[in-house]
């Protein structure tokens, strides 16, 4: 499939962020270690931290904003605010716009990936963040909806542990700061394989990304992304795909895919995004 070997080398042409994009699977630690956490406070600045938490994707946005807040006060971080942004006029608020200016690292929380971009998506407070994370000026960090909005492709919902099939994955356009990646989130914890697989035969120029529940894919602005947290990123890699019925068969008819890779990364993997290899945590050389 020539065409989509052209693809699949356009997408690896580097487009990624500068700076680590914390992608998270949703119902990290909040309580004990706080690995993931402490990590994105970290890479924010530590103590010097300036974080701005939007909880847009969230019914209930003040009260899962003010749980962060005091999870990253209690951290030390030297200013948390929450950006509480319901309504796209909000984005053009100068006091918003100079927060996402001033701030070093900017946490998207869980909820509805779909609000979220409704909420965020083609915004000055939008091109503010995606223009820092390009330039390496702020850390960011999204959890479940916050992950799933990662890819210019989003899963926007559908079902799980069936067969996959067209009908099994509904798709939206999300916010693009991965541009090459389709992420799947609350992964193995859910059975949503086959629902990833199904938007990446529709997809495939894209990357599947799977990410399971207290796990944590850091993307490095050198392109690795690495694994931290309790469970596994599943990696869907259609590079070497060489046949998919997914343009020809009804919604509900079973998907032929020929050719998949997949890879099962656990704590320290890494796994490049343009080269498409694989670093085992025992290989890793440690800086």
């Amino acid at each position: 499939m020539p065409q989509l070997k052209a693809k699949s080398l356009e997408m690896r042409t580097p487009q990624a962020t500068k700076t680590a994009v914390l992608v998270i699977g949703g119902a990290e630690d909040k309580v004990h270690g706080r690995e993931i956490l402490r990590t994105f406070f970290g890479r924010a600045g530590a103590s010097k931290a300036y974080i701005t938490i939007i909880p847009s994707a969230s019914r209930e946005p003040a009260i899962i904003g003010g749980r962060y807040i005091r999870i990253f006060e209690e951290m030390g971080a030297e200013k948390v605010e929450i950006l509480d942004i319901r309504e796209r006029e909000q984005c053009e608020i100068p006091q918003i716009k100079a927060s996402l200016e001033a701030c070093s690292g900017v946490f998207l929380t869980g909820g509805d990936q779909l609000r979220l971009c409704g909420v965020l998506s083609d915004t000055p407070a939008m091109e503010i963040i995606r223009q820092r994370v390009r330039s390496g000026q702020l850390t960011l960090a999204g959890t479940s909806a916050g992950a799933a909005v990662m890819g210019h492709h989003m899963i926007a919902g559908g079902g799980s542990g069936e067969t996959p099939n067209r009908s099994l994955v509904d798709m939206a356009t999300g916010l693009g700061f991965i541009p090459e990646v389709i992420v799947d989130q609350h992964f193995h914890n859910r059975n949503r394989m086959g629902r990833l697989i199904s938007a990446i035969a529709a997809h495939p120029d894209r990357l599947g990304i799977g990410i399971d529940e207290d796990t944590c894919a850091v993307f490095e602005r050198d392109g690795w992304l690495q694994v931290m947290g309790k469970g596994s990123v599943t990696i869907v890699d259609p590079t070497e795909l060489t046949h998919t019925n997914e343009p020809h068969v009804g919604a509900n008819e079973p998907l032929t895919v020929h050719n998949l890779r997949l890879h099962i990364l656990s704590y320290g993997d890494r796994f490049h995004l343009y080269q498409r290899t694989v670093l085992p945590a025992v290989h890793r050389i440690s800086s």
